[in-house]
């Protein structure tokens, strides 16, 4: 399984989010090497543990669903490598049939809005035209990988 995703930094939180309620994402990472990373989430009643292999736009992605006490007993493992956020789900387009996800972080990344548009196929991801109200793209930019928001805390750029 692959993910095909770009990731792009926001000056401020669209204006079509207004009327789409977000889901608090709770993450932590249990490892994390230049290549892999192995995260719980919780999100929206759901429990996952996600191991992602790779770097850049196009990566191996396995998500499996674990029971809430999974969950507990391996977020204790992941103290100190951790981040928090709210997101919205929205297709600006809907000829596009792509959805942008965009995450406000929380607690010392507050400030920090990021979108990520997941595609089906690198074709499509290079034919995607990014809305105007996106900011810079960061999707080969390591500091804005969610593993390293989580263990090195880069600083607070939006857009």
């Amino acid at each position: 399984m692959y993910e095909i995703e770009r990731k792009f930094l926001l000056h401020e939180l669209p204006p079509a989010i207004a009327d789409i309620e977000p889901t608090r994402i709770d993450q932590g990472y249990l490892a994390v090497t230049d290549d892999v990373e192995v995260r719980i989430r919780a999100r929206g009643g759901d429990h996952l543990l996600t191991v992602k292999g790779g770097r850049g736009e196009v990566r191996t992605e396995v998500t499996l669903l674990v029971s809430p006490e999974q969950f507990d007993h391996l977020w204790a493992l992941t103290a100190g490598r951790r981040i928090h956020k709210q997101r919205w789900v929205l297709q600006p387009d809907p000829d596009a049939e792509v959805e942008v996800e965009v995450d406000r972080f929380e607690d010392d990344l507050d400030g920090l809005l990021v979108a990520e548009v997941e595609f089906a196929s690198e074709d499509a991801s290079r034919a995607f035209t990014p809305p105007d109200w996106f900011g810079s793209e960061v999707t080969g930019d390591d500091r804005y990988r969610n593993a390293a928001l989580a263990t090195q805390r880069p600083p607070v750029v939006s857009g």
